[in-house]
């Protein structure tokens, strides 16, 4: 039996939300956390995956990388956190595995909700010097999502490294959408 083929998709109602919204510009970390709280609602409300969104941008100009939504029950695979298709989208169009390869500006990741462990973790790999998030790990916490092994000493070693850390951004409204999603009976996968 043939190995499958592994793809990633967006969900087809993805580039007009993104047009809906002027696809810019992103001034502020509010603009840019607004598209991503506006993405994790659309999957919510779209039924097409959990209430988490996510967005690179470059960090000098603003200008929108990539963006992601909770894929894993739609694609069936895990690894589809919305920070994890946000890396995947920016780094094919970049045509690179680092946001930090040579030659590139500067990138940053606009979460709805803080990392779980493996998206932390990826923080580090994927080359973003910069991680901004909405909702706190207790929020998701609350629907009962497993968010793994988190510590404060792990913020502390991404700092250590070079990237900056901003939390709380829009929390009330990025919260909103994960009691959104447990109102709507939205699946627990991990919990």
């Amino acid at each position: 039996m043939p190995w499958p083929a592994v793809q990633i998709a967006l969900p087809g109602w993805m580039d007009q939300v993104v047009l809906d919204g002027g696809a810019g510009p992103y001034p502020s970390d509010d603009a840019k956390m607004r598209l991503v709280v506006r993405l994790s609602r659309e999957n919510v409300l779209r039924g097409t995956g959990g209430p988490f969104g996510a967005a690179i941008f470059e960090r000098r100009s603003n200008r929108l990388v990539g963006v992601g939504v909770n894929s894993v029950v739609r694609l069936g695979n895990s690894v589809l956190h919305a920070k994890m298709v946000a890396y995947m989208i920016a780094q094919a169009r970049l045509g690179t595995w680092s946001l930090a390869a040579p030659g590139l500006p500067q990138h940053e990741l606009v979460t709805s909700c803080e990392p779980c462990a493996m998206c932390l973790g990826a923080v580090l790999w994927s080359g973003v010097t910069r991680v901004i998030c909405g909702a706190a790990r207790e929020d998701a916490a609350r629907l009962d999502f497993e968010e793994g092994p988190v510590f404060p000493e792990s913020w502390q070693y991404l700092e250590g490294r070079g990237i900056e850390v901003v939390r709380g951004v829009l929390r009330e409204e990025a919260r909103g959408v994960l009691e959104l999603y447990r109102k709507r009976g939205g699946e627990i996968y991990n919990g």
